[in-house]
């Protein structure tokens, strides 16, 4: 009669377990899918399957993202993976439930591989593994408390009674196992006679009990069931969203191209687009697509994109975490009148977005709450938390459940530029060039050339065609061509293609912005006029390969021209250049003997992936010697200007572009080198900050790493 009672009420526990979890399943389920259509994630899922499995076993088995923080990583790794092998632990407690119920003894095993000592073994050890990871977790947590550390935790803002209820409830999984396992030995119940050694260590301080056994069993099945409601209703509820959000993230990253914007889940032609129809952006949370729905519902809360965050570090309110936290509490409540629309949406005969006759009688504080927009004084997101934002992707990078944090902000930023005509006075000047004049700075196209005369070889001006001799379209840039410190970049890349004999040509005044600040700010039709021009020229030129020097002309021209009919080989001019050294057709021979600090673009490192490519033409000089900031690669410091904050004011907290300054000089460098005319005007202005504060020693420099390449090859002062 006992284990029958054990049996009955096991049961009747999991099936009240799981009603609940389900019905919190399909709450979640129906408010993701009354968001916007995300087709192209499905479609993409389901052509690159082969890239998908990898990406789980890579990011989700693998736990490649988090093992790059090796102590908290290894903990994870531990937990997780119990999470997995201890699922057949709860096979055989299920077993047992029956089999006590219907035999009298609970002696069951899993068929087959039930009896195998290495099961045994390998239960204890990732058990044991598991109990070691919680302690890990909780010393981190203690050591990184939001109490001693503030803004300098990466736990500010996160909800830290629900992790230490998570940790707890792991910590009875284990403990409720081992005593039933242990009394399970003591009653010759356990299926294993030998390898599991946790489990019988325990069974020594144990009596000999089948009651003990039947409240472990009991107490350990209980303790999954209320485990399991929690974290359908918590964070963790990551441990089910996880993977599918990696199977419907983009490939290899979330970062690179932005995301062109979308009605329906097609490209939006704005030549027949209708506001009042078609979604420009984000304005309110029901114009989040269900993949926005499934970052909300797999935020861990881990804070890695927090402390890696340029904005965040320098004072600034943009935290990516609570970014996606903050949407995700609005959501959940605003979810029963989201879902109420949703379902007269569906009943209706004529489809659309209109919920009137579902907002008929809803009280005004409901009203406002469902119409609160995602971006205003009073919004869900303050607008200083939209614009700090430099699209630097260190959140993207560095999020082990590959949340697109970008992907939001640019969304948000949209909506608020072309629909409510609200961002930063600034950067309206920025756009009226651009659209005026084709450039940022508003200078007469007939100026892009003039870097030209100061050569003294000609360089090939494409007026139609490309010519047949001509390998490379050199894509100088708005910088490139019109910013004096640019300049200095685009000869020393002209001189040396022209030294190794490399034939190209530019487009000259018939080259427009690339349109990336544009898009960047969120003015996608602006973005589109300025990308539509400059792909039919390349087209009608026949281009076939370009070079740029400029990471974001570099990263809109590869990645997202094809968005628009433009497909090209493009390359960063320290990857030709590193080609061209390693072919031998450059020579660096004059040594140059200084300390060098290298500075990675976020637009060349993170989105684009090009790390080695600059640092390999370095090693080549002789006489340099390199000193890596403490934040480079994967992990380098944004400088400040990307996200088109090149063309806007830094009014709140520490500039980024001092605060990595402060970094490089930590260094004690001769030369601050980087790959990048946004860079390099950012940390100019920063270095000129600090030697007139004289904080900076006078001869140190910042220069682009071609501008060390020509020096170094002609034997002469950097070319400029």
């Amino acid at each position: 009669m006992l284990w029958v009672a054990i049996a009955v009420a096991g049961l009747v526990g999991t099936a009240v377990a799981v009603v609940l979890a389900a019905r919190r399943v399909l709450f979640l389920y129906r408010l993701a899918t009354s968001g916007q259509p995300a087709p192209e994630r499905v479609e993409y899922a389901r052509r690159h399957a082969g890239a998908e499995v990898r990406a789980q076993l890579v990011e989700v088995f693998g736990q490649r993202k988090l093992l790059k923080w090796t102590p908290s990583g290894t903990a994870h790794f531990f937990v997780m993976w119990a999470f997995f092998i201890l699922a057949s632990v709860y096979l055989e407690a299920y077993g047992a439930l029956v089999q006590g119920a219907v035999t009298g003894r609970p002696d069951f095993h899993i068929p087959l591989i039930g009896t195998w000592p290495v099961l045994g073994f390998l239960q204890d050890v990732i058990a044991v593994a598991a109990l070691a990871g919680l302690v890990a977790f909780a010393v981190i947590r203690v050591r990184n408390s939001p109490k001693k550390l503030g803004r300098g935790s990466r736990f500010s803002g996160s909800h830290l009674g629900g992790a230490w209820l998570i940790l707890f409830m792991i910590f009875n999984v284990i403990w409720t196992m081992f005593l039933f396992r242990g009394a399970a030995v003591n009653t010759g119940n356990f299926p294993y006679s030998s390898g599991a050694l946790a489990s019988e260590a325990v069974a020594k301080v144990l009596p000999d009990s089948e009651g003990l056994e039947a409240v472990g069993l009991l107490a350990h099945i209980g303790v999954m069931l209320v485990f399991l409601v929690i974290v359908v209703n918590s964070k963790h509820l990551h441990i089910f969203t996880a993977p599918l959000n990696v199977l419907f993230s983009r490939r290899p990253d979330g970062l690179g191209a932005a995301q062109p914007m979308r009605s329906d889940g097609t490209v939006l032609d704005f030549e027949e687009a209708d506001p009042e129809t078609d979604v420009f952006g984000r304005g309110t949370i029901a114009d989040t697509s269900w993949k926005g729905f499934l970052d909300f519902y797999t935020c861990t809360e881990c804070g890695r994109c927090q402390s890696q965050c340029p904005a965040w570090n320098t004072g600034k309110p943009l935290s990516p975490k609570m970014l996606i936290l903050d949407q995700r509490d609005h959501a959940f409540a605003v979810a029963p009148y989201l879902l109420a629309g949703d379902k007269h949406k569906q009943a209706g005969a004529d489809g659309g977005r209109d919920t009137e006759k579902a907002r008929e009688g809803l009280p005004q504080d409901v009203l406002a709450l469902l119409d609160k927009p995602l971006v205003g004084e009073d919004g869900v997101i303050h607008p200083d938390v939209l614009w700090s934002c430099t699209n630097c992707g260190a959140c993207v990078e560095q999020c082990p459940v590959d949340i697109e944090h970008i992907d939001h902000i640019l969304d948000m930023r949209r909506y608020q530029v072309m629909i409510e005509s609200s961002f930063p006075s600034e950067a309206g000047v920025m756009l009226k060039n651009l659209e005026n004049k084709g450039n940022p700075w508003g200078m007469p196209e007939s100026k892009r050339a003039d870097w030209i005369e100061e050569l003294d070889f000609e360089v090939t001006l494409v007026d139609e065609r490309m010519p047949e001799d001509v390998e490379y379209l050199f894509w100088v840039g708005c910088a490139g061509a019109l910013e004096d410190r640019a300049k200095k970049t685009t000869k020393a890349v002209a001189e040396l293609l022209h030294i190794a004999g490399v034939k190209f040509g530019v487009l000259g005044p018939a080259e427009a912005c690339s349109g990336d600040p544009a898009r960047r700010l969120g003015m996608e039709f602006l973005f589109s006029m300025l990308a539509q021009q400059n792909v039919e020229t390349l087209n009608e030129a026949g281009v076939k390969k370009i070079v740029a020097t400029c990471p974001h002309c570099f990263n809109t021209l590869a990645n997202e021209y094809p968005q628009l009919g433009g497909t090209y080989e493009v390359v960063h001019h320290t990857q030709l250049l590193a080609h061209l050294v390693e072919e031998g057709r450059l020579t660096p021979v004059t040594p140059i003997e200084e300390k060098i600090t290298y500075h990675d673009p976020c637009f060349l490192g993170r989105h684009n992936k090009v790390y080695a490519q600059p640092r390999d033409i370095m090693a080549k000089v002789p006489g340099v010697t390199t000193q890596e900031m403490h934040r480079c690669k994967d992990r380098g410091f944004c400088c400040g200007a990307g996200g088109a904050r090149m063309w806007m004011e830094e009014r709140i907290g520490k500039r980024i572009n001092t605060e990595r300054v402060d970094e490089a000089l930590t260094t004690d460098p001769d030369t601050v080198s980087t790959a990048c005319p946004f860079c390099l005007v950012m940390l100019g202005d920063a270095i000129n900050e600090k030697k007139n504060a004289g904080q900076a020693k006078e001869s140190i420099e910042v220069v682009d790493v071609a501008q060390l390449l020509i020096k170094s090859v002609k034997g002469d002062s950097v070319a400029g």
